[in-house]
């Protein structure tokens, strides 16, 4: 990712307001790899809108920028993507992935600005079916207690819950990146004063 995108992830994630959704136009409850996905997201105003994938660790990724005269532009600047597509309709910016692989999972998202303020949509998920196997499960020993020793292995995190704790995590992390920028600001700043003040007083 080059500089620019990297700096608008940061932008965004300072601002984290909600205003509008993502939604997909086809079912993709039963999406397989390969299939096309289709997403949309609707804003009244004429500004334009990010595209953004958060993946399954939680890392966010620029993919496209829309512009008000419905110009794209992808990661590194291009004019084209090899792996989607995109384009503003009315009030609908457009993103397809042109064939989903398990490298798209995750969550995406589309950033408008207006008013000087950004708006980060809630996420469309898009996940492929859970396709692993389950092992024929055998009786374990029981202990005393009438419990087997493997009772407390046998829940698994809500897969919702956690993509939400890696989203919080990621807003976090770059809202202390922000606040690092600031106090390294106000250092310059202050060394600045103490130059002026040492130049005056010698004066």
């Amino acid at each position: 990712m080059d500089t620019s995108p990297a700096l608008i992830l940061l932008l965004i994630l300072a601002f984290c307001e909600y205003r509008h959704g993502v939604r997909s136009p086809k079912d993709i409850t039963q999406l397989q790899v390969g299939q096309k996905l289709e997403l949309e997201c609707h804003h009244d105003k004429n500004t334009g809108a990010f595209w953004i994938h958060q993946d399954k660790r939680g890392t966010l990724h620029f993919i496209v920028f829309i512009n008000s005269a419905s110009r794209v532009t992808f990661e590194g600047n291009q004019k084209t993507s090899t792996r989607f597509e995109a384009w503003k309709e009315r009030t609908f910016y457009h993103l397809v992935v042109k064939s989903f692989t398990p490298h798209d999972e995750g969550k995406y998202f589309c950033v408008t600005n207006f008013n000087q303020n950004l708006y980060f949509s809630h996420g469309q998920p898009a996940f492929l079916p859970d396709t692993t196997a389950v092992a024929p499960i055998t009786p374990a020993p029981t202990t005393q207690r009438g419990m087997t020793e493997k009772d407390s292995c046998l829940k698994t995190p809500d897969p919702d819950s956690r993509r939400q704790e890696d989203l919080d995590h990621s807003c976090l992390v770059f809202l202390w990146v922000r606040l690092a920028s600031l106090c390294l600001l106000l250092l310059q700043l202050l060394a600045i004063t103490i130059v002026l003040c040492r130049c005056r007083a010698h004066h």
